[in-house]
């Protein structure tokens, strides 16, 4: 087979369906990558265009450009926007696009999951745009700090669109890390062992380890806050056993990790570009990614210095001022080895480079005033002024815009095979550059003279008038060169000037296949000896292209990658692919009927929007049974592995255990707000309490145990051949006792609209009872597939996977009854 024909063998499997409908069907991550950036920097434009509102209104004292009502929305729409709808996404949708390409697969781990990501994250977003069409947008500040945006201050819609909309944007986030981290682990070329990964992946994996496990917490005070709303639930009521500050450290659990989460995949491309610009190698390799890992870590003890004002106690501000200061250590190991890969090497000044050095000199300069506001004294009178915003945009801005236009003109060539032919970046460039620093450094000297953040006018006597003169026009300047750079894409992307297929002369494997990419990446997957690939064997991408690495002889009509050995990069298993659906567009329509029910209060839609999606849940899965043990299969090379689906650690199994991952982190940051409200909310001990019950509680959690037990020995069963139907069904019935169980709890408390303390275990009650009626669901449908003959000795996947999820229903059910009982037993 020549190479044409098979690329056309190939490209008729893996392409996409012509003109609109693949927009809706496709679950290549290529075209899902694009879609992904197409919509960030649409809601990036979004975002802009409210920026210079703000801008206009602050340009003068006394200004009258428009009203109070209207400026809290686009302040508040604006720092949404550009956090949830712009910042994570566009790390996404670059991750999306290039990771396959970079590990030398064909695919990210879960294709369908991307596309359902995809569209969670576009339907949530239109509807706070449709809110701000409409003026009906979130206004409380992206902060959303209650008791501002509860029921008694914010009585409309406005905050219930934020709280509901950033719930459903966040699912396509945990989507994207599940999805990469498993794709990074085991989603590789053969050989790629961990230490010979490109240095992006490293940071998407650290990355995404960071959202499963800091975007959880968020999701958690939404739902707290939106239940409040809209039932009464004290959460954050002082007069009721709640306290405001609960939210405040649950929103920065997750928002000072975000930052990070938003440097890191920055750092990535920075890692990335600087080498190839320099004609080098990176400087420090294992000490980059120790220091990213490290400031991954370091990065969730930090929440509370935004919290240095709410009269915590001094031992806590010494111990989280310190701990803030320490965090320039593993940023600073990352910026000299950037420096030193550029003295070992011989920088050429092209497009990339020139943002990479204005991301040196803003970021600096952000992260000394980060120094600043980390000392404790300081941040006392700097803290909610402009000078705060200025430093945040120093560091966002900085350390995110000026690296992702260096990646975008770095591998502009790969997506489009074309050439810059006009040189309107360069001037693009000076006007962003020049702009940005006008802006911000102006802010930072208006917030040092008492200019507070969030206010909409101030008198001329203040003195601020010239400086935010100044900080104006400079927006509108940077606003310029950002359209520039825009209308500098589109001029690429039209004008056909065919350009080499790796001109910048880099390692990695991105540049090993055809520009533009096919829609399979590789006609073979290559054999992996180092971290520069491209450098090792020049002529690597022509023997691909023959066929000459795995899985080049495309006979059969199926979409096919491997799975490697997460350390050593091994081959370990054949993957074989769902093809293009529209089951993830639907299902994301489904989730967003649930959302949009509990926002319009149509409460009888709720269940029937759950059973939707639990039916077609259950239709996704089910389309990837087989009724027959296919058994090992010829991959090349002599090499033949047994299909991923026909052993215990399928993908699916890994795609579950990071998703608990975040589950876990949920359920721990409930626990944490069960806790500090305990202790550190007024109105507690409450005056009713829960009647414990020994029995109840032994019931429970035998129940649990039981079902886990049972679960595991029909997975033993199956596997030994003999029939696992003993097993399985008495693990159906202990986990319906379990879900009774539960659901007994939550019968015999006290009105949780009376006190938190009854709230509080209401939703762990329920968090509880909704993981009992998921399990039990996954044991059905894994008899059902038992009795269709779905499974066998080796196509037994789905028992490891209903044992993952069995055994963290044990753990939790455990938890939950004993904070539900234990307390009034000692009490």
């Amino acid at each position: 087979m020549n190479a044409l024909r098979r690329h056309r063998k190939l490209d008729a499997i893996w392409a996409s369906e012509p003109g609109w409908k693949g927009w809706t069907s496709s679950v290549n991550h290529s075209d899902l990558g694009r879609m992904f950036l197409f919509t960030a920097f649409f809601f990036f434009l979004v975002g802009g265009v409210l920026a210079m509102l703000i801008r206009a209104q602050l340009a003068t004292p006394d200004s009258a450009f428009v009203d109070a009502g209207a400026f809290a929305q686009f302040f508040t729409m604006h720092g949404t926007i550009m956090m949830f709808l712009f910042a994570i996404p566009t790390f996404e949708g670059l991750a999306i696009y290039l990771l396959p390409k970079m590990l030398g697969t064909r695919d990210l781990a879960f294709p369908r999951l991307t596309a359902y990501g995809y569209w969670c994250y576009a339907f949530g977003g239109a509807m706070l745009l449709v809110a701000l069409f409409f003026g009906i947008a979130p206004d409380g500040g992206w902060f959303m700090y209650p008791p501002l945006t509860g029921p008694l201050h914010s009585p409309g819609i406005n905050t219930d669109f934020w709280l509901i909309g950033i719930t459903f944007v966040e699912i396509s986030a945990i989507c994207a890390a599940v999805e990469f981290t498993v794709s990074i682990l085991k989603y590789r070329a053969p050989g790629m062992s961990l230490d010979k990964m490109p240095i992006f992946a490293w940071y998407a994996l650290v990355t995404s380890l960071m959202i499963l496990t800091g975007f959880p917490p968020l999701i958690l005070g939404s739902v707290l806050l939106e239940v409040e709303r809209v039932f009464g639930l004290p959460f954050f009521q002082a007069d009721l056993g709640g306290d405001s500050l609960l939210w405040q450290h649950l929103f920065w659990l997750f928002g000072h990790p975000e930052v990070y989460i938003i440097f890191l995949p920055a750092a990535g491309v920075i890692s990335t570009v600087i080498p190839v610009m320099a004609r080098t190698t990176l400087l420090g390799y294992g000490w980059i990614v120790a220091s990213a890992l490290a400031l991954a870590f370091l990065s969730f003890g930090l929440w509370v210095h935004h919290m240095f004002t709410t009269g915590i106690p001094h031992m806590g501000l010494a111990f989280f001022s310190a701990a803030s200061t320490l965090v320039a250590v593993p940023t600073g190991v990352q910026v000299f080895a950037w420096i030193g890969t550029m003295w070992k090497g011989r920088p050429e000044l092209h497009m990339p480079m020139l943002h990479i050095l204005g991301f040196f000199v803003t970021f600096i300069i952000g992260g000394l005033t980060g120094v600043m506001v980390a000392v404790v004294p300081f941040d006392w009178q700097a803290h909610d002024t402009a000078f705060i915003t200025a430093h945040l945009h120093y560091v966002l801005f900085g350390g995110f815009v000026f690296p992702m236009l260096a990646g975008i003109y770095y591998w502009l060539p790969l997506v489009s095979g074309r050439k810059r032919l006009f040189r309107l970046g360069e001037l693009a460039f000076a006007l962003i550059f020049v702009g940005f620093h006008g802006t911000f450094l102006a802010m930072h000297w208006v917030g040092l003279l008492g200019q507070r953040r969030r206010i909409e006018t101030y008198d001329a006597e203040t003195g601020w008038g010239l400086i935010n003169f100044i900080s104006s026009v400079s927006s509108f300047v940077m606003a310029i060169g950002l359209a520039m750079v825009l209308v500098d894409i589109i001029i690429h992307s039209f004008v056909a000037v065919r350009g080499p297929r790796n001109p910048w002369r880099a390692g990695t494997l991105e540049w090993a296949g055809m520009s533009p990419p096919a829609s399979y990446n590789f006609a073979s997957l290559p054999m992996v000896g180092g971290r520069a690939p491209l450098y090792d064997t020049p002529d690597l991408a022509n023997r691909l292209a023959k066929g000459e690495g795995y899985l080049g002889a495309p006979e059969v009509v199926r979409r096919e990658t491997l799975m490697v050995d997460a350390a050593s990069g091994r081959p370990e298993a054949l993957v074989i692919y769902p093809g293009n659906t529209r089951l993830p567009i639907l299902m994301a329509a489904v989730t967003g009927g649930f959302f949009l029910s509990i926002l319009l209060k149509l409460f009888w839609l709720t269940p029937l929007a759950l059973a939707g999606v639990a039916a077609l849940a259950v239709v996704w899965v089910w389309q990837l049974g087989a009724r027959a043990d296919q058994g090992p299969q010829e991959v090349g090379h002599g090499t033949t592995l047994p299909l991923a689906s026909e052993g215990d650690r399928s993908p699916g199994w890994w795609g579950s255990t990071f998703l608990l991952v975040a589950d876990a982190t949920f359920f721990g940051s409930l626990l944490f707000g069960y806790a500090f409200l305990w202790t550190a909310a007024p109105g507690w001990p409450p005056a009713q309490w829960l009647a414990p019950s020994w029995a109840e509680l032994a019931f429970g959690i035998g129940a649990a145990l039981v079902a886990a037990l049972a679960q595991h020995l029909s997975a033993r069963r199956n596997r030994a051949g003999t029939a696992p139907m003993i097993a399985l069904a008495p693990a159906l019935l202990a986990t319906v006792a379990t879900a009774v169980a539960l659901g007994a709890l939550l019968l015999r408390l006290p009105p949780p609209d009376g006190h938190a303390y009854a709230a509080t275990l209401l939703i762990l009650g329920a968090y509880g009872l909704a993981h009992a009626l998921l399990v039990g669901l996954m044991q059905g449908f894994l008899i059902l597939q038992v009795r269709r003959g779905f499974t066998s000795p080796q196509r037994r996947a789905g028992f490891a996977i209903v044992a993952l999820w069995s055994d963290y229903l044990a753990a939790i059910t455990v938890l939950i009854l004993l904070a539900a009982h234990l307390p009034g037993m000692i009490v």
